[in-house]
């Protein structure tokens, strides 16, 4: 885990995302009982599959930014096994959301993650402030 695998997986959940965003599109514009949907907008399920939707493409995009600087800088960076596991594991937290909504599970996945992205990129930010040049 130098970063490659959070360039891969980071574009794999984009990739998982963005179709699941054509599936809300259907729900809205095409399904059955559209209206419904429409009508709890920003309540309820459907607030809470967008949020899923939003999140997990900015913590995939998140997981391909750190891998790239993660192989660019690991000479340099202290940590990055770490670092990176910790930006893969926030990637909970989107999942976490699904989860909740489809199957109703409690909301530890989505703590875990959102806990586990914060300290990615904190914890990235300053092993770029210890770093003495970058030349």
């Amino acid at each position: 885990m130098n970063g490659k695998n959070n360039i891969a997986i980071g574009f794999l959940t984009m990739g998982f995302f963005m179709a699941y965003g054509f599936l809300l599109i259907y729900l809205r514009d095409f399904a059955p009982g559209k209206e419904e949907w429409i009508n709890s907008y920003s309540i309820g399920k459907h607030f809470e599959t967008r949020l899923a939707h939003v999140h997990g493409n900015l913590f995939a995009f998140l997981n391909i930014l750190i891998g790239y600087l993660l192989i660019h800088f690991r000479d340099k960076l202290d940590h990055v096994k770490a670092i990176s596991w910790s930006a893969l594991t926030g990637l909970l937290m989107p999942i976490g959301i699904l989860t909740e909504v489809y199957f109703g599970l409690p909301p530890a996945l989505v703590l875990i993650g959102a806990i586990s992205m914060t300290v990615s990129v904190v914890w990235l930010g300053f092993a770029f402030f210890r770093i003495k040049s970058l030349n």
